[in-house]
């Protein structure tokens, strides 16, 4: 598919680093707590139900689930607010990045980010310098092993699915996206429970890295982001081969 997001599949072939990292459940917080600005009840409000089982998936505790609802709906009081924010800019070699970001601080936020990105060699950008790169689609990945992947495809498109792309044993199967939440329940009443649910941001083109140490910057650089309590979604339009990939 032109336009796949390399580093959405680098991160889910190393999630169990991640998983590490300790902020994974912070994000998952943040995310809930955004959703349920709509609404407590996940039976009524399907993005808050989307939030919660993405966070199951990762293990976070009921307990963190019901104060981040409870922070969302303004049950929990005396919580500092978190705001949604977008910035956008150039790393190395010229790729371009969007940062999605559930903060309570904008200011630590964007000096954190300045920070990284100049570190690299690049610089954040106004907002839209990068973003008409980029469009919003829905993600559903799915393990396939050990599965028939023709069937699988014929049920993703009657599912609703807007495209299809295999890695190995993941698929990817993108929607538009307000209709993330409707494919995601055809999948799972049909058997295939979805490892990941969410709406991504999606390159239009791609920028081949073919030199070993400029992979080596682009990587670190986004791991560098990726690391950023405020980071809830990182996109780019960089795109490394898998024998460089095996290299590095």
């Amino acid at each position: 598919m032109s336009g796949h997001s390399k580093w959405h599949s680098i991160k889910h072939k190393k999630g169990l680093i991640d998983a590490k990292r300790g902020k994974i459940f912070t994000r998952h917080a943040n995310l809930i707590t955004i959703a349920a600005r709509k609404g407590g009840d996940a039976d009524m409000n399907p993005s808050l139900r989307f939030a919660i089982d993405n966070a199951k998936k990762d293990n976070v505790p009921n307990a963190n689930i019901e104060r981040a609802v409870k922070r969302g709906t303004g049950e929990l009081k005396g919580a500092a607010e978190i705001a949604e924010v977008v910035y956008e800019g150039y790393g190395p070699a010229g790729i371009a990045v969007i940062a999605e970001c559930l903060t309570d601080n904008k200011n630590r936020t964007v000096t954190n980010l300045r920070t990284a990105f100049s570190k690299s060699g690049g610089s954040l950008g106004a907002s839209g310098s990068v973003a008409w790169m980029f469009e919003r689609k829905g993600v559903i990945t799915l393990n396939i092993e050990g599965k028939n992947a023709d069937e699988i495809e014929l049920l993703v498109i009657d599912a609703g699915a807007q495209d299809i792309e295999r890695d190995g044993t993941i698929m990817y199967v993108y929607t538009v996206p307000n209709a993330l939440h409707a494919v995601s329940e055809k999948l799972k009443k049909s058997g295939f429970e979805a490892e990941k649910a969410e709406l991504q941001m999606i390159p239009k083109q791609t920028v081949k890295i073919e030199d070993e140490n400029t992979a080596r910057k682009v990587l670190n650089f986004m791991d560098a982001i990726e690391e950023d309590p405020d980071i809830s979604n990182i996109s780019s339009n960089f795109d490394i081969s898998e024998e460089l990939m095996k290299k590095l």
